[in-house]
């Protein structure tokens, strides 16, 4: 069958460059996710101050553009698997680009919400995309560590965000540095959607459609010396006998929403979204606000200068605890295929769990007990990184086949920033309402439930192929 000798042949190729630049345009992406939180994190406090934003408008500025990535992420997801991966490759990045700089021209509260919400939409629609173009290039024996290790780029964009930021505000201490902040993103984004324009089309997704003589030009781009014994081109009839469980995108409903609750994907789509949904939550609420968090804390002052001093230096004990980040996610890609994805998960869960706690027990009467809140923020960066936060973006691109992968992967991942909405709206209210030990304690016990869905709704696919995936859904 040339459906079965093509995957075959990309699932056993060894890994060379044009791999590794694939997989690199693919990660940045999520670089730039990373890069967008975290510059939002710095820029925040002087939007709060320049605007004189209320605790619900801080939320709503602060969720706006993962509110638009949820859209992108569900819209994205579809448009991927209908009309092809590249197309939407490309899209994302310009939509982002447009709006960074749109965001960084913002005159007022109500304008740089809407800009932000259309950035988010960019954003969220390359989440199922880069989840398929690494798990469709890669080879088998390394995908899950692939997958993992795009997404690490979060983490690294988070670290690019940090440096830029603070040598902003260095720079230029004044209540408008968020505005070259927000802007700088577009500077990578510009560079990236460049290179995107040489990469190929999915072999998989014009498998799908048996488009034989595209898949075949694909998979000679990333092997050369690759030869197929059976003509390119099939009749109509010996092609559907020869891919008989693959049939045409515009003569099924497969590649639509409501499969993913079927009674086969059902558990599966329970697994792939409420954790995840969960994490962000607790990812997006505690790591936007964590300078926030560290500010109140360590104590405020009245003036302006002292408010961008104190920004400053809460933004430097943050970019301290992301070390933690990037730690988690080299651990993951070390222990993936050793532990499993479920286990990691687990694991993770509990000691994002932990470490809540024991920053709501750094805050005593008297004060805040500064080496347990470290260790609490520590703990928790390190182990969401360690295990969910790479895992959720793992798992939907691993337990569905082809025809609904992005899909599925789109769905999940819009699930997943509705929860980082409400994370992000629920801190600052919570905090102002009820203070920081009743919020993060709170955000411990989000953390143990994640932990108990995982545990109900377990299925770990460590070590299958994805041709095993296309069998068994």
């Amino acid at each position: 069958m040339p459906c079965t000798l093509l995957t075959e042949a990309m699932d056993e190729a060894p890994f060379t460059l044009k791999h590794a630049h694939i997989w690199f345009l693919s990660a940045m992406g999520i670089f730039l996710d990373g890069f967008d939180l975290f510059v939002m994190s710095i820029a925040l406090p002087l939007i709060i101050v320049q605007f004189t934003v209320t605790p619900l408008a801080q939320g709503i500025v602060g969720a706006a553009a993962v509110v638009g990535a949820i859209f992108g992420a569900l819209i994205g997801g579809r448009l991927c698997d209908r009309f092809g991966r590249k197309k939407v490759f490309l899209a994302d990045l310009t939509l982002f680009i447009v709006f960074a700089i749109l965001s960084a021209c913002a005159w007022n509260i109500e304008s740089l919400i809407l800009f932000r919400f259309l950035l988010g939409v960019g954003i969220g629609a390359d989440y199922p995309v880069c989840a398929s173009y690494v798990s469709e290039f890669m080879p088998k024996r390394i995908r899950g560590r692939m997958l993992i290790a795009a997404f690490s780029f979060q983490a690294v964009g988070i670290f690019a965000a940090a440096g830029i930021g603070l040598f902003i505000l260095a720079l230029h201490p004044s209540e408008s540095a968020w505005r070259w902040m927000l802007v700088a993103g577009a500077v990578p984004a510009v560079v990236i959607l460049l290179l995107r324009r040489a990469v190929p089309e999915s072999a998989r997704w014009h498998i799908q459609r048996r488009e034989w003589k595209l898949a075949m030009g694909v998979v000679r781009y990333l092997i050369p010396d690759f030869k197929l014994n059976k003509p390119v081109m099939l009749p109509a009839a010996q092609a559907v006998e020869e891919c008989p469980e693959k049939k045409p995108a515009w003569h099924t409903s497969l590649n639509s929403y409501a499969e993913l609750f079927s009674c086969k994907n059902r558990r599966r789509t329970l697994l792939i979204t409420v954790p995840w949904f969960l994490m962000d939550f607790a990812f997006y609420g505690v790591g936007i606000f964590t300078p926030i968090l560290i500010a109140s804390m360590i104590g405020t002052h009245g003036t302006v200068l002292n408010f961008i001093t104190q920004d400053f230096y809460s933004s430097e004990y943050t970019v301290l605890l992301d070390i933690f980040l990037v730690i988690g996610f080299i651990l993951s890609i070390f222990f993936i295929e050793r532990i499993g994805r479920i286990r990691l998960q687990l694991a993770g869960f509990i000691g994002m769990a932990a470490g809540m706690f024991i920053l709501a027990l750094s805050q005593s009467g008297s004060g805040t007990i500064i080496a347990l809140a470290f260790v609490g923020f520590g703990l928790f960066n390190l182990l969401q990184n360690f295990g969910p936060n790479a895992t959720t973006f793992l798992l939907p691109a691993e337990l569905y086949p082809t025809r609904l992968r992005a899909t599925a992967h789109g769905f999940a991942a819009g699930l997943a920033k509705v929860g980082a909405a409400c994370g992000i709206l629920f801190v600052p209210l919570m905090k102002a309402s009820c203070g920081v030990q009743v919020t993060v304690i709170i955000m411990g016990v989000i953390c143990l439930v994640a932990f108990v869905v995982t545990l109900l709704t377990r299925i770990d696919m460590t070590g299958s192929s994805l041709e095993t995936i296309e069998d068994t859904v």
